[in-house]
């Protein structure tokens, strides 16, 4: 019961199609456009781009008598389409149709082309009639333009002792955009807008944030949890919307166990999803399933399984569009614990995820990741050493040991991955390698959980880094999409924070593939731009900054932090080195001095930039008694 539509292939990229046809604002004259189809049979279809699946798909085509296909592409023809053999568009005459379907946007040149071929006293309709209002499009001579469809969505909500706060900046000012509007949806758990309203950015580098309580005070709003829907106009540069998402749990002056921290949801439905912890003893691991579409997702639709199993536990319900449910996994599979791990079946209803883990009356929160179906093994790895050196590798922190505990469980992220060999390398924060830990090659479905405390002996209470590498000593094969879940655990509070993320190429002259990556240009983009949104009272802010290199790079990094108010005005700024393959562990308060945070004020944000390396970056948030929030950061 997956969706048949596309969405996002690494080749290609995104699927602006995908985006027009499911936006929130698209949803209730798709629907009137299906209604008035069927109000005229029979109806035929004009096809020329191949988005008459993608809309039957999500809108349906109950009610219409749908007679035939029709295609200009000679390479389309005969093929099947929604149950016809396609037929060639200058036959369309013949058809007797009283209405044509012409499944395209931007289709006026189109049709006025068809007049001489049309059915007599057909009535035309395109999917023209379901494109959004103007004022939301940033080109509006091409409607699909990815920048058109800036969008994505956050786990929102308030619900008295829970409050949420989304954190960006205007980045795409820095690409040339003159005016950014930034428009937003915010549904409640049923799936219905209680609010909707614009918050314009300017053309500067400012901060925007969306405050939970701010905006249940304005609207009026009681209890609610569901989804932020947040689409940006004006757009420059990048299609895609990114930003911390925050969750705390605060009454007066009292902070509970809720403070977490994720980031953007990737805007991009997937098949499956990996990455899920089975709960702990004591813990309950909830899956918010947050529909991402204006049609029902069905009863049975989506399932959990144990990672390496075939045992599929659907969820009975069905939920409706844009709708949100909480899943207590333990409810769909009974029995299964830490350190085991859960695979998603989503069949591209929802895009990436959010689940939290609540245990002791503390609160965390994190996403899982896409699992690729397109990956096979690539038996060219072993052998990239020579040019690569450690070649695919993934940082993270190991917090200081005095205070925290770190861990790494290995996670499988693709369908293709039968067997995992790994290798966990120890590093000191002056680059040094200190321990290593071969995992050997781990199994689907293992559940090898690593104590990094464990190995990590020779930072003594301090801090360093892990990389989790390719280890092909014992055979074994690998295909670059090697991921990980990190879980951090304050000594004390028994407070914990966990994040996930992928493997790269960091840091090499040499170029394989698309690695190293870049944000901008060709790889290998050996440059560092990151976003460090910046806690307030009472919150410090926590960044840990790794220099990792999959082959030796320059000895130091040259690094400078900038402090900006919310409008995007520089406040101050400051610069260190780290040594190639180390770390640094910073805080806010002893990066920036009393007098200058309190000129950057309230909404004060910092980048993160360095033009000889690329970092990797983690932040979070530090309060009273131990809580934390900790995730990995994003660039632009």
């Amino acid at each position: 019961m997956a969706l048949r539509i596309q969405t996002f292939d690494n080749i290609r990229g995104g699927n602006t199609l995908y985006k027009a046809l499911t936006h929130p604002h698209a949803a209730a004259p798709g629907h009137a456009l299906v209604a008035a189809l069927a109000a005229r049979p029979p109806t035929v279809i004009v096809d020329p781009l191949g988005a008459a699946e993608g809309f039957a798909e999500i809108f349906g085509l109950g009610g219409v008598e749908l007679a035939g296909i029709y295609v200009q592409n000679i390479a389309q023809l005969g093929k099947e389409v929604l149950g016809f053999r396609t037929l060639p568009i200058d036959e369309l005459a013949d058809s007797g149709a009283r209405s044509v379907l012409v499944a395209a946007f931007d289709a006026e040149r189109l049709i006025g082309q068809l007049q001489s071929y049309l059915p007599a006293r057909a009535e035309v309709l395109s999917l023209d009639r379901m494109r959004i209002p103007e004022e939301r499009l940033t080109n509006r001579r091409a409607y699909l333009d990815p920048l058109n469809f800036a969008t994505n969505f956050a786990l929102f909500r308030d619900t008295g002792a829970l409050h949420s706060r989304v954190v960006t900046v205007n980045y795409w000012a820095g690409y040339g955009a003159a005016e950014i509007a930034c428009w937003l949806t915010l549904f409640d758990g049923n799936g219905e807008i209680i609010a909707e309203w614009c918050e314009r950015a300017g053309n500067a580098i400012a901060a925007l944030t969306i405050d939970s309580r701010e905006v249940r005070a304005r609207f009026k709003l009681g209890d609610f949890a569901g989804q932020l829907f947040i689409h940006v106009a004006g757009a420059a540069g990048h299609d895609v919307v990114k930003y911390a998402l925050d969750t705390f749990g605060e009454s007066g002056l009292v902070i509970d166990g809720a403070l977490s921290c994720t980031h953007d949801a990737n805007a991009w439905p997937s098949d499956r999803y990996a990455g899920l912890p089975a709960p702990a003893p004591g813990e309950r691991v909830i899956l918010w399933v947050q529909n991402s579409h204006p049609t029902p997702i069905p009863a049975g639709a989506i399932a959990l399984n144990p990672m390496g199993e075939e045992k599929r536990a659907a969820i009975a319900e069905p939920i409706g569009p844009f709708a949100s449910r909480a899943i207590d996994v333990a409810e769909l599979l009974p029995g299964l614990a830490w350190p085991r791990q859960i695979e998603v079946r989503a069949g591209k209803h929802i895009v990436r995820p959010r689940y939290e883990v609540v245990a002791d009356g503390h609160r965390r929160i994190a996403h899982v990741n896409v699992e690729r179906a397109d990956l096979k093994p690539n038996p060219e790895l072993p052998e990239l050493g020579r040019w690569l050196g450690k070649g695919y590798l993934l940082p993270a922190p190991i917090l200081p040991r005095g205070k925290w505990q770190s861990l790494a469980l290995p996670t499988p992220m693709a369908l293709s991955q039968a067997e995992l060999p790994i290798a966990a390398i120890i590093y000191d924060p002056d680059g040094r390698e200190v321990a290593r830990y071969a995992f050997g090659r781990l199994p689907r479905n293992h559940a090898a959980a690593l104590s990094l405390d464990e190995i990590a002996e020779p930072l003594g209470d301090g801090y360093g880094h892990v990389e989790l590498v390719y280890d092909f000593a014992g055979g074994g094969d690998g295909d670059g999409w090697l991921h990980a879940l990190f879980r951090y655990r304050h000594r004390d509070s028994g407070h914990a924070a966990e994040t996930s993320f992928g493997a790269h190429v960091f840091n090499t002259l040499f170029i394989y593939r698309d690695e190293p990556q870049s944000y901008i240009g060709r790889p290998p983009g050996l440059s560092t731009r990151l976003f460090l949104r910046l806690g307030q009272a009472p919150y410090d802010t926590l960044c840990h900054l790794i220099y990792p290199a999959s082959r030796p790079w320059s000895p130091e990094s040259t690094t400078e932090i900038t402090l900006y108010d919310g409008s995007g005005a520089e406040i101050a700024r400051t610069g260190f080195t780290i040594p190639c393959s180390g770390s640094r562990l910073l805080r806010y308060h002893a990066l920036f001095d009393a007098p200058d945070r309190e000129r950057a004020g309230a909404s004060a944000y910092a980048i993160i930039r360095d033009a000889t390396c690329r970092l990797f970056g983690y932040h979070g948030l530090l309060s009273r008694g131990g809580a934390f929030s900790f995730d990995h950061m994003f660039g632009f």
